[in-house]
């Protein structure tokens, strides 16, 4: 192996050791809502895809061989003339090594970049053929997932509900294990009386990263896993900032709504700031 492909690989290894790290779990379509209430109450509840990037991620693709094909040989006075079966043999063998070796060299890097994923994941391993029902088997435990379903490739469709009272900070999604997740929407408490809400993850720069290194085809396979969703915020308490379009409008039920179309043309994250009544 030379150089420039050994370069390549370990470029590979951090790429993808970067993707996991900053982007572990993305919105694909989804449907979410948040009710804030100014007594300080909450209910959230999120329909759709979510994605766990490095499910999602192709193998990287195998770098085929040419055929042995024996050099040429020369005689003492430097001109070519045809190889023995001897010095062909020892050319064979010498090419089979080399091969063996790159082989060797590619596993082993192959198998840090495996486990150094399975530690992200929490013990998950990306590359056992179960790892996806063990991901779904793992939210499905935790309270508010009442449906979690495989749909491969590292999207699942999930449904999850949540409701309380704003004496802390709320963020979803939380999962066992899982640490590094860009929150998909944030509801934060001042001790104003203020509220402030952002959804990080719902922009098209957090939930499709162009990542260095790993070329056009991931980019492609990253689209894949297309964001596209609306996410509303309904509340009877005093809007004081937010980044809609059009601004709030008011409901039947009384009290207002802002609603936010997120997919690719996406600038700005979801935000918004409250003022709540005790």
């Amino acid at each position: 192996m030379t150089i420039t492909r050994r370069h390549r690989a370990a470029t590979l290894v951090i790429a993808l050791a970067l993707l996991v790290a900053g982007c572990m779990l993305v919105p694909g379509r989804f449907a979410s809502q948040l009710d804030v209430r100014r007594d300080g109450t909450f209910a959230f509840e999120y329909r759709g895809e979510i994605v766990l990037a490095p499910l999602a991620q192709p193998s990287p693709p195998s770098e085929d061989e040419a055929a042995f094909e024996p050099s040429p040989c020369t005689d003492e006075a430097g001109d070519t003339r045809p190889c023995s079966a001897n010095e062909i043999d020892a050319q064979r063998q010498t090419w089979e090594a080399e091969r063996a070796e790159r082989k060797a060299n590619k596993d082993k890097q192959d198998a840090q970049s495996r486990k150094a994923m399975q530690g992200l994941l929490g013990g998950i391993d990306p590359g056992d053929p179960r790892a996806a029902q063990e991901f779904a088997d793992r939210l499905a435990r935790q309270e508010g997932w009442s449906s979690v379903v495989s749909k491969g490739h590292g999207v699942f469709e999930v449904v999850y509900a949540a409701k309380g009272r704003l004496d802390h900070d709320f963020s979803f999604p939380t999962i066992e294990r899982l640490p590094m997740v860009v929150p998909f929407v944030t509801v934060i408490r001042r001790n104003d009386g203020t509220v402030r809400i952002e959804a990080p993850a719902f922009s098209p720069s957090s939930a499709n990263p162009a990542i260095p290194g790993l070329g056009d085809a991931n980019k492609d396979q990253a689209s894949a896993a297309l964001l596209d969703g609306t996410f509303a915020l309904t509340t009877d308490a005093a809007v004081l900032a937010n980044n809609t379009d059009e601004g709030p409008a008011a409901v039947p039920s009384g009290g207002q709504r802002l609603s936010w179309q997120v997919n690719a043309r996406t600038q700005d994250a979801p935000t918004a700031l409250l003022r709540l009544h005790d």
